[in-house]
């Protein structure tokens, strides 16, 4: 599953960068996530619940940060797993310089495996673009509201 967008937030792309970086604000805008555990500078461990149709899942996992441009973009990779199968997938993600602000623009690749795939295949697509939307949607009115 692929998937495209971009969102105008109203704030300079060095306050994007640094909150794009922000585990904590993150933690807040990701949908369902309960803990993200920084390890370095480039990897977390997260631990999401999400809803698929009639499908709750726990997944806990891994996300890397690679191809580090700051403050420009990032590559987000990540992959969880849950008792009903598994999750992989990361996004590009690239800044910039709009008279508005900073333009956040995302391609966003994943699969979802195992037995939640079969159960919930016809609403991870709906449910990726809704997650998507409510993440960025936060990170734009939290990135705003970040001091600094």
């Amino acid at each position: 599953m692929k998937l495209t967008d971009e969102v105008i937030i109203p704030v300079p792309r060095i306050k994007v960068w640094e909150a794009l970086n922000d585990a904590e604000l993150l933690r807040q805008c990701i949908p369902g996530c309960e803990e993200i555990v920084k390890k370095s500078d480039t990897e977390m461990e997260a631990k999401v619940t999400v809803k698929l149709g009639p499908v709750k899942a726990s997944f806990k996992g891994a996300v890397t940060l690679s191809d580090l441009d700051p403050p420009n973009g990032y590559r987000i990779s990540g992959e969880g797993k849950s008792m009903m199968g598994g999750a992989i997938g990361g996004a590009n993600v690239r800044l910039e310089d709009v008279p508005e602000g900073t333009k956040l623009i995302y391609d966003v690749d994943a699969q979802v495996t195992g037995k939640i795939a079969s159960l919930a295949q016809r609403f991870i697509e709906p449910t990726a673009k809704q997650l998507s939307a409510q993440f960025f949607e936060s990170f734009a009115r939290l990135a705003v509201n970040e001091p600094g």
